[in-house]
This record gives structure tokens, sequence and C-alpha cells, in this order.
């Protein structure tokens, strides 16, 4: 347990947090037009997450960390902790696991989660979090791109992750979070958790440098298929520091009578919902309310029983919130602070949340799996609703001309260059997609539009890449239209995201068939859909003559768009 360490964030952040006006730091730019942060420079980050996450353990070691809302099943941060120091020597002694060895960790927000991903941590693997919704085929894609050693999932995954190891010919160990009774081949993860005979002592061999890779999620690009996101333990520390700076977080510490209780809704195995949702929130005590699949009716009966007083969401649910009729007043009136992310949102929307409860400070943020799932964040008290806040503390925003790349100045758009101690390494195993995204200087090229103000705000205005948003998850249309080109009858294809007012877009199939063939719209989505899990269904379907293209082959989404939509 990491009681030596330096708490230095953390002490940024009280009660007695000064107003945003007092230690705001005006950019000092050195090259010009290159937006710089607002806010102080970082601390010390050198540190491996497992120390970061843990630093308070001593002080609410009897607090529940993580509970869920149906059953009242939960554990203590003690009991977590615990857990997760035995799991991580029984993965050491009993898989024989050794130092960057991945650990595929498929499940759904569940009590057990903080302390499986922290276990593998601390084992000295590496965890790749994965949608437990994901179907064998994709699954099988992204065991075999790892290399994966041990999986960690529930019933809910089972069958498909079963399936997938049939595919491709592997007998990975499979540890299964379970109630009921734990099928043969199958390892029970209590058997790894609450086995007290395990020798602990053999993790004092296990040596981590913060530079070392703690993380491998998942990223969707625009080529294709996701691509293994690459990032280290300072990088991760890096982004849970930022979100500490004075101005950000606005959650109270946990105190001998207090615990503030936030809905972990947002999925653990996404990047906003691990970083600034689970690990972030670990270091102040609070309580996570961990469910599965957004239930509304849940939802709003956890934010009441719970006197909830701020909300990590994704846009849709703040359509929700502000304008499902089935949410009252009265459901929001705890609510201090909303943080929505993953997705733009519009001050509409934004509005009719706040119509309900005007006292509601509502902010957006901005980030990738690329950069850890931040880039900027609007402060704790901001009322710019349009904007997506400041960028964290160490890292610059370049807006990057589309033709001569040079950076542009306050209020002209262009693309969106990042560069910050929270940036991935790389994708795993793909150089070439890496080159294609990060410069020999080090910045990251997001593929979104945007700009900034004189008031330093962040806006994201477009998309230059072709990312089609799901409820906040990045749907690649290149990987539908690689799937739809593997059924026979059809000659081309392209698939673009149109909008959809509960989702946000939904991917749409243009087809031209082959000739002489004929098929039905029902038949390609359920061609495509068994494949795939529901968020990237393809919700329609339009037959065409030809699908638009440049000399190269690329698709002219645009003219597609302007010609059918």
């Amino acid at each position: 347990m990491a009681n030596t360490f330096q708490r230095t964030a953390i002490q940024y952040i009280s009660k007695r947090t000064p107003a945003v006006s007092s230690f705001i730091i005006r950019p000092k730019s050195t090259e010009a037009n290159i937006l710089k942060s607002v806010y102080p420079k970082l601390q010390n980050i050198k540190y491996t997450v497992n120390d970061f996450v843990w630093q308070n353990l001593d002080r609410w070691p009897d607090k529940t960390l993580a509970v869920c809302p149906t059953t009242g099943h939960g554990y203590t941060y003690a009991q977590s902790y615990k857990m997760s120091v035995t799991f991580a020597a029984s993965l050491r002694t009993k898989l024989k696991l050794q130092n960057d060895d991945k650990v595929a960790i498929i499940l759904p927000n569940i009590p057990e989660y903080p302390c499986t991903v922290l276990g593998v941590l601390q084992a000295g693997c590496i965890a790749s979090m994965m949608n437990p919704t994901y179907t064998a085929h994709e699954i099988k894609r992204q065991l075999e791109l790892i290399d994966c050693k041990a999986i960690v999932t529930s019933t809910l995954s089972y069958p498909n992750v079963l399936a997938a190891l049939k595919e491709i010919k592997s007998k990975i160990p499979v540890i299964l979070i379970s109630n009921e009774e734990t099928p043969e081949g199958a390892i029970k993860y209590a058997e790894f958790t609450e086995d007290l005979s395990v020798d602990t002592s053999c993790l004092k061999s296990v040596h981590r440098s913060p530079k070392d890779v703690a993380i491998l999620p998942f990223s969707s690009g625009t080529t294709g298929f996701p691509k293994g996101v690459v990032l280290t333990h300072q990088s991760v520390v890096a982004m849970n520091q930022m979100i500490l700076s004075p101005g950000i977080v606005a959650v109270e510490e946990a105190s001998a009578s207090y615990q503030s209780v936030i809905p972990a809704i947002l999925p653990f195995f996404h990047i906003f919902g691990f970083n600034a949702l689970m690990l972030n929130l670990m270091t102040f005590g609070v309580k996570l309310v961990t469910m599965a699949s957004f239930k509304p009716e849940l939802f709003l009966q956890s934010i009441v029983k719970h006197k909830v007083q701020h909300l990590y969401v994704v846009p849709p649910m703040v359509v929700f919130l502000g304008k499902h009729p089935a949410v009252k007043p009265e459901h929001l009136a705890s609510i201090e602070g909303i943080v929505s992310g993953a997705a733009p949102l519009s001050e509409t929307d934004a509005a009719a949340v706040l119509k309900k409860n005007e006292k509601i400070i509502f902010r957006q943020g901005y980030g990738l799996t690329e950069t850890n799932g931040g880039v900027s964040v609007g402060y704790k008290d901001d009322t710019n609703h349009a904007a997506v806040g400041h960028i964290f503390p160490d890292s610059e925003v370049k807006i990057a001309d589309l033709v001569t790349q040079e950076a542009l100045p306050a209020g002209q758009e262009g693309e969106i260059w990042y560069r910050g101690p929270n940036l991935m390494k790389g994708y795993y195993k793909d150089e070439k997609s890496t080159k294609e995204v990060m410069t020999d200087d080090g910045w990251y090229k997001t593929g979104d539009i945007g700009k900034f103000d004189d008031k330093n705000y962040l806006y994201v205005t477009d998309r230059l890449k072709e990312l089609i948003k799901v409820k906040g998850f990045q749907v690649p249309p290149a990987e539908l239209e690689t799937i739809i080109r593997t059924h026979p009858k059809i000659l081309d294809c392209a698939v673009l995201g149109i909008p959809d007012p509960v989702t946000g877009e939904a991917p749409k199939a243009f087809l031209v068939p082959q000739a002489g063939q004929t098929l039905s719209p029902e038949e390609i989505m359920e061609y495509v859909n068994s494949k795939v899990v529901g968020f990237k269904n393809i919700k329609s379907v339009q037959f065409v003559d030809s699908i638009p293209k440049n000399p190269a082959g690329k698709i002219l989404r645009k003219d597609l768009k302007e010609k059918y939509c």
C-alpha cells in the first residue's frame, strides 16, 4: 500500500479551493498561435497507476468503493485493495504470468472491476479492456492482436469468449466472475481473489517503471478495425493529475462524515469511464454505483436515493435528462455538476437540462483514447456551454491549416493537433497507423476540426476523420464496409453516419448490388448486424448505382451525403 505517496496533486483540491480567477495562468507561448494551458504545471507524474490510485487508502479503508444498485453487493476500499493484491499474486503463481503479459478484461461495470484492473497491473501485466457486449467475431480479432495470456470475464460475455477461443484454436485461461456454478474449464474468480494461502511475497520482485505500458484499450480508426492504444503508467497518471488541477474537479473528498456517491454508468472499458470516473474518483474516496447498462428508471432512482451531486455522462444521456418527460426537476434537484464527454453536444441540449435545475454547472470535455480520454474540459464553475473548455495542464493545442499545416490564430478553423504528457506511445503493432497520426515533434493529429477563441476556450466544430459517433462510441465506417463486401451479392458499398434523435448518429449503408442480383435491406442488415455489437448496427440501407470516389479510390463521403442525405 502506497501510504508514503507524495500527495502533491490531491493537495490542490479541498473545500477551500480558490476562485477560478485567482489561479488562472495566462499562456505565454513561445511559438506563434499555439494554444497553451491556463492551469498550473503538473507536479511529479513519475508514479505507477497503483501508487496513484491507492495513495489515500489509509484515509477511508472502510468506505464503500463500488456497489451494485440492484443487489447491494459491493466492496470497501480495503477489501478491494486486498482482493487486488491476492489476484495479482494468483496471476503470477497459478498462471505463471510475467511482466508485460496481456490480460483481457471483458467485463461490464460491476463492483469487481476496479480490483481486477489494479490486480492485473500489480502483477506487472498489461490490462486490455474490451467491450463486454462484443460478438465472438469482434472479440476474436482483439485477442489475436494482443497475444492474450489470460481473460477475465462474466456470464454476460462468456459464451462469446468461448466461441472466439474456439475460432482461434486457443486455450487461454478464462477467469469467470459468476454467482452460478463455474463451468468446466473456467476458473472461478474467487479462487484468485479470496485465496488466503496464496504467497503474496512474489509481488516484491515485480518492479514496474512509470514508462512501462499499463493499459491497452482499443480505439476505432478510419482504416478498419479497432486498434490497440499503448498507454503507459506515466501517461495514465498524468491524465489523472491533470483532472486534479484546481478548478477542474468539483467532487469533494471523503471524510469521516461524508462520502460522495456517483452512478458509474459510463463503461469502465471506455477511456472516459476508466480514467475520469473510476481511477480518478477512487483517489477521492467516492462510492461508485456500478451499472452494467443504462436503465433509465434505475439511473434516476440511484440519483434520488443517494442524493447524487455530480454526474459523468455522454450526450445521449444528456438528451434523456433534458428532454425525456419522465425526468422531472425533482430528479435533478441534488445535482450540482454534470460533465459530458465522448461526443460534441449542442448548447440547446445543455439548456434543456438547466431548465430543470438552473443551478447545475454544466461542462463539456473533449478527449480521445489516444490522449487517455482528455484534451480539455470546462472550469468547475463554467458557463460556456458551446466550448469543450480549456486544455489540460502541461499540454498544447495547434489548430493546423488543412493544406499548409501551419498553426492558425484564434477564430480560424483547422485540424486539432495535441501534444501533452498523457499522449499514447502509439498503436500496438501498427507502426504505419502511428506514423499517420504522430509527427516527429510529438503532435497527435486528432482528425477533429476546431478552433480556439481569445479567452483560450477550445471548440470542436466538425470531424475530418470519418468516424460515426453512436451514443458516444466510435464506429469506423471502414469496419462495416469490410464486412459488407464479404456478402456475395454486393459489388460496392459505403457507410455514413446520419443524424439520429436518440443515438446522435446511426450507420447507414449505401449499396451497389452485383449485376443481376436482388436483395433486400433486411438481408444486408441481418448479415452485418449479426457480426457486430449493437451500437455498430446498420439502421438503414439505400441501393445506389455507384459510390463516388476520388482518383485514388477513396470514397467521397461528402459527395455521397450531399446527393442522398
